[in-house]
C-alpha cells in the first residue's frame, strides 16, 4: 500500500507539471487605466453681486438763518449825493486797486491789501474815496475811508480780531430856497469825521466744558467840526453752555456808554446796561430761546422780553417764526447824522427802547425759489423824527418822539441758480401811530428794494439794482403838512476781465434821470455813469 502511494503522488504531480505550458510568451494584460488627479480646490468668489443703483437725487439740507429778514426797525438811509459802485460777481484776489471817473466830475478810487496766510493770521487794509459834483450850487459830496482789520488764532482755541479805521464825510446845505439867496460857504458846509476802533476774541471750538464765548468792545469818535462832538463806547459779553444735546444756557451782557457835547453846552451823558440770560432749545424742527432782558437805562429799570421760536418742517422747506423781544438803542448824534446828513445839531439825545411782536413764515420751493413774510407790531420809545426848517429850508430838526407804535409788514421773494444768478426783492410797509407829534416826520412809509446778478460767462458779470419808495411827510412853507412824491431808482452795471489781472468796469446811476427827493428840498442826482479799471497785483492762486 506504501508503494502503490508513492506511486500514485508521482503520477499526480507529473499530470500537474505537464498541464503547464512552459512556452507560452509572458504578457500583462491591463483591464482598467488609474489616473491620479488632485481633488479641485475651494476658490473665493470676487464677483460680489452689484448694488442697485440709487436714482433718487440727495436733497442736502442746510440750517441757514435768512438775513434778509430783519426784525428790528432800522429805517434805511438814502443819501442824494453818494454813488454806491456795485462790483458784480467774485474775484478772487489778495490785493487790488480800483480807480475810474464819471460825468459829474467824479473820482473814484479803492484799494484792498491783505497779508498773512488767512489761515491762522491776517491783516487787510481798505481804503476808497468818492467825490461828485452836482448841476446845482453847492450840490458836492466827498466821502473817504480807511480801515485796518487783521486777526491772529492762538496756540489756546482762541481768536483775537481787531481794526482801527477812520471816516470823513463833506456835504453841503444847498437845500435852501429861493436859490438867490447868498451864505457864506462855511455856513453851508457840513464836515462829519469819525475815528473808529473795535477789539474781540472769541474760542474757535467749544471749551471741554461745552461753553463758548466772544466778548468784544467798540469806540467811536465822532465831531462835525463845529464844536459838537460824541464819543460812544458799546461792550458786550455773550457767554453760551450747551447742556446736553438739545438745551443750552446764554447770557448776554451789553453796556452802552456815550457822551455828547454841544456846542457851549455842558455834555451829555446816555448810557445803558442790559443782561439777557435765556435758555435756548434746539432739535432738527424746533428752535426755542426763551428769556428776558433786564436794562437800566440811564438808571431807570425796565424788564424787555426776549423770546423767539421758530418752527420747521420736516424736510426743512418750510418754517414758522414768532418772537417777542426788546432791546435798547442809542439814537445820537453819531447816527442821526448817517441817517439824514442836513440836521441842526440835536441839542437832546435819547436811548431808543424798541420792543417787537412779530409771526413770520419762511421757505423754500424746488432747489432755486425762496419766500418770506413777516408782520409785526411794534414800539418805539424816544424815537427821534426829521421835521424841516423852514425858517431857510437848508436844515432838518431832531424831534423826539415819546412814543409811537409801527405796524409792519414785509415780504421777500429770491430766485438763485448757484454763482450764475441771482435775484432778491424785498417789500416793506410801515403804519406809524406817533403821540406827541402829528406825524412821522421823515420815516419812509413804504420801501421796494430788488438786486440782481448775473454771471453771463466766465469773467462777465452783470449787476441791476430796482429801488422805490413812497414819500415821507414833511413842512411846506405854509406849515403844512404834505407827503413828498414816491420815486423809482434803476440803476446797473458790468464788469469783465481783459487781462489776467485786470478787470473794466462800469455803473450806471439813476437810470430813468428822475431828479427825486428823498428828503425835502434836497433832489438827487440825474442820470450819471462812471467806469475805470480794477488791477489785482497779488493773485490768488489757492
Amino acid at each position: 500500500m506504501k508503494s502503490s502511494f508513492i506511486i500514485s503522488f508521482a503520477l499526480l504531480v507529473s499530470f500537474s507539471v505537464a498541464a503547464q505550458d512552459t512556452l507560452r510568451k509572458r504578457e500583462v494584460n491591463i483591464t482598467s487605466t488609474y489616473k491620479p488627479v488632485l481633488k479641485e480646490s475651494a476658490k473665493i468668489n470676487f464677483n460680489a453681486t452689484p448694488p442697485t443703483a440709487d436714482t433718487i437725487k440727495p436733497r442736502l439740507q442746510y440750517n441757514i438763518p435768512n438775513q434778509n429778514l430783519v426784525f428790528a426797525f432800522q429805517p434805511g438811509s438814502l443819501k442824494p449825493l453818494a454813488l454806491h459802485v456795485d462790483t458784480g460777481g467774485r474775484w478772487n484776489n489778495d490785493s487790488y486797486i480800483k480807480a475810474g471817473f464819471g460825468n459829474l466830475t467824479t473820482p473814484f478810487l479803492q484799494a484792498g491789501l491783505s497779508l498773512g496766510d488767512g489761515k491762522t493770521a491776517g491783516l487787510n487794509v481798505y481804503a476808497k474815496h468818492i467825490s461828485s459834483k452836482g448841476k446845482q450850487n453847492f450840490q458836492d459830496y466827498r466821502n473817504t475811508n480807511v480801515d485796518v482789520n487783521g486777526f491772529y488764532q492762538t496756540a489756546k482755541n482762541m481768536e483775537w480780531t481787531a481794526r482801527i479805521g477812520g471816516f470823513q464825510e463833506k456835504y453841503n446845505k444847498y437845500g435852501y430856497q429861493p436859490k438867490d439867496l447868498v451864505f457864506p460857504d462855511d455856513s453851508l458846509a457840513v464836515h462829519y469825521q469819525t475815528w473808529r476802533g473795535r477789539v474781540g476774541v472769541h474760542n474757535i471750538n467749544r471749551t471741554q466744558y461745552g461753553i463758548s464765548y466772544a466778548p468784544e468792545i467798540k469806540v467811536d469818535v465822532f465831531n462835525d467840526g463845529l464844536s459838537n462832538s460824541e464819543s460812544n463806547t458799546y461792550i458786550k459779553l455773550p457767554i453760551q453752555k450747551e447742556v446736553g444735546k438739545i438745551f443750552a444756557v446764554d447770557v448776554a451782557l451789553e453796556a452802552s456808554l456815550n457822551r455828547y457835547k454841544p456846542d457851549n453846552k455842558d455834555a451829555d451823558n446816555n448810557n445803558f446796561v442790559t443782561i439777557a440770560p435765556s435758555i435756548l432749545f434746539k432739535t432738527p424742527n424746533a428752535n426755542i430761546q426763551a428769556g428776558i432782558r433786564p436794562a437800566w437805562n440811564n438808571g431807570d429799570f425796565k424788564l424787555l422780553p426776549n423770546i423767539m421760536a421758530e418752527f420747521g418742517s420736516a424736510d426743512k422747506s418750510f418754517s414758522f417764526q414768532l418772537g417777542w423781544v426788546g432791546y435798547l438803542r442809542y439814537s445820537g448824534y453819531q447816527y442821526l447824522a448817517g441817517f439824514n446828513p442836513w440836521i441842526w445839531a440835536p441839542q437832546d439825545v435819547y436811548n431808543t427802547t424798541i420792543e417787537e411782536r412779530y409771526a413770520g413764515l419762511k421757505g423754500s420751493v424746488g432747489d432755486h425759489f425762496s419766500y418770506g413774510a413777516k408782520l409785526g407790531f411794534n414800539k418805539y420809545n424816544n424815537q427821534p423824527l426829521f421835521l424841516n426848517d423852514n425858517i431857510d429850508g437848508k436844515s432838518f430838526v431832531i424831534l423826539n418822539e415819546a412814543k409811537m407804535k409801527v405796524v409792519h409788514v414785509g415780504g421777500e421773494l429770491g430766485y438763485n441758480v448757484g454763482e450764475t444768478f441771482s435775484l432778491i426783492s424785498n417789500l416793506t410797509f410801515n403804519q406809524y401811530t406817533t403821540d406827541v407829534h402829528d406825524k412821522a416826520w421823515g420815516l419812509l412809509p413804504m420801501e421796494f428794494t430788488t438786486k440782481m446778478r448775473i454771471q453771463v460767462m466766465k469773467d462777465l458779470f452783470i449787476t441791476g439794482d430796482l429801488y422805490a419808495f413812497e414819500g415821507s411827510k414833511y413842512h411846506n412853507e405854509n406849515g403844512d403838512s404834505k407827503r413828498l412824491n414816491g420815486a423809482i431808482d434803476l440803476s446797473g452795471g458790468a464788469e469783465f476781465a481783459i487781462l489776467k489781472n485786470m478787470k473794466v468796469w462800469a455803473q450806471f446811476n439813476n437810470i430813468l434821470n428822475k431828479e427825486y427827493q428823498r428828503w425835502n428840498r434836497y433832489p438827487v442826482y440825474g442820470f450819471n455813469f462812471l467806469g475805470g479799471i480794477i488791477f489785482s497785483f497779488a493773485q490768488n492762486n489757492k
